[in-house]
């Protein structure tokens, strides 16, 4: 995957942090956004409550998270898209988001109706590292 233009990317991270702060109250700690031909990647870090990283510290607390986060992504993901939109020009076709409760990480996909496949790695891996094609 590549990164987008920094400006862009800049762009449609302040969107999705705006986003989350509005419909949680919480403001993640730091995004990131990767683009990979149709298919956009944001992924939140420290994107849930001190509440609900106690709530998910269970096996049924962290479903019980899961799925809230799913059903409020599901309703109120539009105006994330429009924001998208706006910014990259592209139409937004299909959205999904997934949480992982243990570490406090919401995951935002958009794709095209293909399989994606997300792995959150245990730190970052240096950009030089990279040969830039997939």
């Amino acid at each position: 995957m590549e990164k987008l233009d920094s400006s862009v990317a800049h762009r449609i991270a302040q969107a999705a942090s705006t986003f989350e702060r509005q419909r949680t109250g919480h403001t993640p700690k730091s995004v990131a956004v990767i683009l990979s031909e149709d298919t956009l990647v944001i992924t939140l870090h420290g994107a849930l409550s001190p509440a609900e990283q106690a709530l998910a510290q269970t096996p049924a607390g962290a479903a019980q998270m899961q799925e809230f986060h799913r059903q409020l992504f599901r309703d109120s993901a539009d105006s994330l898209h429009q924001d998208i939109k706006r910014i990259t020009g592209v139409d937004v076709r299909e959205a999904a988001a997934e949480v992982e409760p243990s570490l406090g990480i919401v995951v935002q996909v958009f794709t095209t109706g293909t399989m994606v496949q997300v792995f959150l790695l245990a730190h970052s891996v240096p950009a030089d590292s990279w040969s830039g094609s997939g």
